[in-house]
């Protein structure tokens, strides 16, 4: 069994919290003490990237988050030692062409050596996702894959049959970073995905979450899991300033994540016919 489907297993269904930094920002030293201040406030799950100078899965401010990490140095070896030291299930992100320039087989081996437990891969079609799923099942990684608003019923049985550790919902059209509110119909949009996933793998959702209040709704409403990123990587832009106090701020934001995750799971769970 997989570290992330002991994960889920774990807490129950009770809301699972994907949190996601970027690797080496604004250096590695302290993108490391970064993810120690998100596993203390609770995050199931982290999710690490790894930078790449064309990221046209990401908004502006992992955009900038990958940038301070290219210009600190950090390379993909790196985020790899990052990950050897993160105590609860890793998900790295990263796009194909560093997955390619590196060998497919040969990059698998060292992140799984490093403790790496699933991979994300936004730039990568499902057509093309075949021989990388053999080879990361063959090496006890799992190969996450990804949905949208915009997938039929056709693609999205698919994807939930082929994705493993969880399916990843993007919550909206566009790229990630934050917003004020929630897209319009995510109710309906994780239903329909559920139809999919419910009673096979954990739905996850992520993209514009960034309030507790988001956490809450998108597992009150049947996901597994909510995945927070932009919102965490704009807390540790203000380090590059050297505000230590960030790391506790940090700390404190992602537990109050998590806790609306368990509400959210709470107040579905009160829903149910007895």
């Amino acid at each position: 069994m997989s570290k992330i489907k002991e994960a889920f297993e774990r807490i129950g269904g009770g809301g699972a919290l994907v949190a996601y930094v970027m690797g080496g920002d604004p250096d590695p030293e302290t993108s490391s003490r970064v993810i120690e201040a998100v596993e203390r406030g609770g995050a199931d799950i982290i999710e690490i990237g790894i930078p790449f100078s064309d990221p046209i899965a990401d908004g502006k401010t992992i955009q900038e988050a990958g940038v301070r990490a290219l210009k600190s140095g950090t390379k993909p070896e790196d985020v790899l030692e990052i990950a050897s030291c993160v105590k609860v299930p890793v998900v790295l992100m990263t796009y194909y062409n560093i997955v390619h320039s590196q060998g497919l087989t040969r990059f698998l081996e060292r992140a799984r050596d490093k403790g790496v437990d699933g991979l994300v891969i936004p730039d990568l079609p499902l057509e093309e996702t075949e021989e990388y799923r053999r080879a990361a099942r063959e090496l006890g990684v799992d190969a996450i894959l990804l949905a949208s608003p915009a997938t039929q019923v056709r693609r999205m049985k698919e994807i939930a049959m082929k994705t493993s550790g969880f399916l990843y919902l993007v919550s909206l059209y566009g790229v990630t970073g934050q917003r004020a509110e929630l897209a319009s119909g995510i109710g309906k949009l994780i239903q329909f995905a559920k139809r999919f996933t419910n009673g096979r793998i954990p739905l996850c959702v992520g993209f514009g979450i960034s309030k507790p209040e988001h956490v809450l709704r998108v597992v009150e409403k049947g996901a597994e899991g909510a995945i927070v990123g932009s919102a965490i990587v704009d807390r540790v832009a203000l380090l590059a300033h050297g505000k230590e106090e960030v790391l506790q701020e940090v700390e404190l934001y992602v537990h109050s994540l998590k806790e609306a995750a368990r509400k959210g799971f709470r107040k579905r769970e009160l829903r149910k016919p007895s």
